[in-house]
C-alpha cells in the first residue's frame, strides 16, 4: 500500500512553520501550510503541489502561506474548521482583516466528508485554539486489489485539557480508532507540566504581587488564543474581580479580541455565560477595566500600575509615562526552545524594566501525547513540531519505542509509512524464562537468578534502581523491576494526602497504570496526581 509523507516544514526552531504533504495511493493532501516561502511547495512543471489542502487551526505556523498558496494555484481547495475560516484573516497585516478574500471552504464536526470519489476526510475538535482541528483521512482508492482503505490521523496542535477559551481534544471519541498513521505534535517532547489551573494560579498571583508592589506589567502575546485566554483570567478571577486596574490591550491582540467576540456561540458555555452577564472584553465601567489601547495613550501608561496585553511589536518606550514606576515584563516559555526566553525587539530598550517568563500550556506534555497514541493504536506515528531533542526524546521512549513505528523526519526527508494488514505490536527483546531459587534468610527472603540476565537489554532499567516489586498473581508469585522513574513516582505518591482525589489514591492505580475499566485512562500510564471523573478512593470508609 502507497503511503508517504514529505515534510516541507516540520517546526524543528521557533517560529518555524508546519507543512505536510501527504500521499494516499494516487492523493496528495498538503497538511498545514504555516510557511513563509512557498518555493520549496513549488514544481517546475507549474502543477498545484497538492489535490487538496487541511488547515488545522489559525496560528501562523500553521496558516500563513495559505494566502499566497492561493494566489499562485487559485483551483486548489483549501479546508477548514468554520471558527478558524474567521480567525484566519489575522494572518495577513498587509490586509485590512475584512478585506482578505475568502478561499477557502469550510467543513462540519465529527461528519465523514467526500474530498473525491476515494477519499474522504473527518474532522474533530484539537483543543489549543478555539476552530482547531485535527483530521482523518481515509483512503479508498484501493478497495478493489485491498481489504481495507488506509487511513491517517493529523492533530495539529492539540490539548486533552480545557482551557479558559476552548474545550480539549475528545479523547473518548478517539478510542480505538487505529489508523494506519497518526502525525502528532511533539512540541513538549517528554516534559511532565503541572495541571493547568495550577500554572493559572501561579502567574496571576504574580502579576498581583508586582501590582501590589507598583509595577505595571507587559505581557507580549500572539494575536489568537494566549491573549484572549489572559484577559478572561484576569477578569474572572478573584484576585482582580472589583480592583481598581485598567487592562490595555494593544493592536493585532485587540483585532483578535474583536474576531473573538464575533466566534462568541462557539466558545465554551462558560464563557459565553459570562459574557451574558457582563462583557467578555471591552468594559470602561467594572473594574479590572479593559480598554483599547490606541496612540493617544502614548506617553500615558504607567502612572498608575496598569497591565498591558500587547504584540510583539509592541514599543513599551513609547506608550510608558515619563514618571510611570517599574515594569514587569512576563513572556510565554516555549520548551525546547530555551525555558527563559531572551528579550529581543523594542522590549530590550526599555529602562527600569524587569524580564520573567511563565507557562501556560498550550501543548500536550508526555502524558497527554501518550495517552492520545496508546488510545489511537497507529501502526506509525510520525512526531513534528518541537525541538528535535525533544522529538528525539519521544522517540526513544520504551513504552512507544516497543509498539509502535516511529519517525522524528528533519524537512525534506520523505517517509514511507509501509502498512500491513495487520498490526502486531513491535517487541524488541525475547520473553525468555529465568530460574533460579529463592531461600529464608534472617533478613528476609533472597531471590537468586542467573548472571546471564544482564545480557538481556532490559536489565539496564532495573540496575538503574535495584528494586523489583513481587505480588501474587492467583497461584504464582509474579517479580517485575522498579524503574527510575516509576520509584521517583512512588516517592511523589507517598506525599498526596489520602483525601485527595488522585490517581495515587485511587484503589485503580497499580504500577503508575490506571486499571479501571470504566475510566478513559485504562491500561496507560498516568501521574499520580492525575485525575478522571472515574475515581474511586482507596476504602470505603
Amino acid at each position: 500500500m502507497d503511503l508517504e509523507c514529505l515534510p516541507y516544514r516540520v517546526g524543528h526552531q521557533d517560529g518555524e512553520g508546519i507543512c505536510l504533504l501527504v500521499k494516499m495511493g494516487t492523493r496528495r493532501i498538503l497538511l498545514d501550510c504555516g510557511v513563509e516561502d512557498l518555493s520549496p511547495l513549488l514544481t517546475t512543471d507549474k502543477h498545484p503541489p497538492a489535490d487538496v489542502v487541511l488547515c488545522s487551526h489559525a496560528h501562523a505556523d500553521h496558516a500563513q502561506g495559505l494566502l499566497a498558496l492561493h494566489q499562485a494555484f487559485p483551483q486548489l481547495p483549501v479546508y477548514t474548521s468554520e471558527v478558524t475560516s474567521r480567525l484566519l484573516p489575522l494572518n495577513w497585516p498587509d490586509y485590512p482583516w475584512y478585506e482578505v478574500p475568502t478561499f477557502w471552504e469550510t467543513l462540519p464536526w465529527r461528519q465523514s466528508i467526500e474530498l473525491d470519489r476515494d477519499l474522504t476526510v473527518e474532522m474533530f475538535p484539537a483543543g489549543h485554539l478555539p476552530g482547531a482541528a485535527a483530521f482523518l483521512l481515509t483512503y479508498t482508492g484501493y478497495m478493489e486489489t485491498e481489504t481495507r482503505p488506509l487511513t491517517l490521523f493529523y492533530t495539529g496542535d492539540f490539548l486533552l485539557s480545557n482551557s479558559r477559551m476552548v474545550q480539549g481534544l475528545p479523547l473518548e471519541d478517539l478510542r480505538r480508532l487505529q489508523p494506519d498513521v497518526l502525525v502528532v505534535e511533539g512540541s513538549y517532547g517528554t516534559s511532565r507540566f503541572s495541571h493547568r489551573r495550577a500554572q493559572e494560579n501561579q502567574l496571576l498571583e504574580r502579576i498581583a504581587q508586582a501590582i501590589s508592589m507598583g509595577q505595571s506589567v507587559c505581557l507580549p502575546v500572539p494575536a489568537l488564543g494566549l491573549g484572549q485566554e489572559l484577559l478572561m483570567l484576569l477578569r474572572s478571577h478573584h484576585l482582580f474581580s472589583g480592583r481598581p486596574l485598567d487592562i490595555w490591550v494593544q493592536g493585532s491582540v485587540a483585532i483578535g479580541c474583536d474576531l473573538y467576540l464575533d466566534i462568541l456561540s462557539h466558545l465554551p458555555a462558560s464563557v459565553q455565560n459570562f459574557a451574558y452577564h457582563q462583557p467578555l472584553f471591552w468594559d470602561e465601567r467594572v473594574y479590572p477595566r479593559v480598554r483599547r489601547l490606541s496612540a493617544e495613550q502614548r506617553g500615558s501608561l504607567g502612572k498608575t500600575p496598569c497591565v498591558a496585553i500587547a504584540d510583539a511589536t509592541f514599543d513599551l518606550e513609547a506608550y510608558r509615562h515619563p514618571e510611570s514606576g517599574p515594569w514587569l515584563v512576563l513572556r510565554s516559555q516555549k520548551p525546547g526552545y530555551g525555558e527563559t526566553p531572551t528579550p529581543s525587539g523594542p522590549f530590550v530598550h526599555a529602562a527600569n524594566t524587569l524580564f520573567e517568563s511563565y507557562l501556560l500550556s498550550e501543548h500536550c506534555d508526555v502524558t497527554g501525547t501518550t495517552q492520545l497514541i496508546h488510545n489511537l493504536r497507529p501502526q506509525h506515528v510520525i512526531f513534528v513540531h518541537g525541538a528535535p531533542t525533544y522529538l528525539a526524546d519521544l522517540t526513544n521512549l520504551p513504552e512507544l519505542r516497543n509498539r509502535y513505528h516511529l519517525h522524528a523526519p528533519d524537512a525534506g526527508n520523505l517517509v514511507e509509512l509501509p502498512v500491513s494488514e495487520t498490526f502486531h505490536e513491535s517487541s524488541t527483546v525475547s520473553d525468555t524464562t529465568y530460574q533460579g531459587e529463592i531461600a529464608v534468610t534472617e533478613e528476609g527472603v533472597a531471590v537468586t537468578l542467573p548472571g546471564t540476565l544482564e545480557e538481556d537489554p532490559r536489565w539496564q532499567e532495573l540496575a538503574d534502581t535495584g528494586f523489583v516489586e513481587a505480588r501474587w498473581q492467583g497461584e504464582e508469585l509474579v517479580m517485575r523491576g522498579i524503574s527510575q522513574r516509576e520509584f521517583m513516582s512512588q516517592e511523589q505518591t507517598q506525599g498526596i494526602p489520602d483525601q485527595q482525589e488522585a490517581c495515587g489514591t485511587c484503589r485503580h492505580f497499580r504500577r503508575q497504570r490506571c486499571w479501571n475499566p470504566a475510566s478513559p485512562l485504562f491500561e496507560l500510564k498516568v501521574p499520580a496526581d492525575g485525575y478522571c471523573p472515574a475515581y474511586e478512593p482507596l476504602s470505603d470508609d
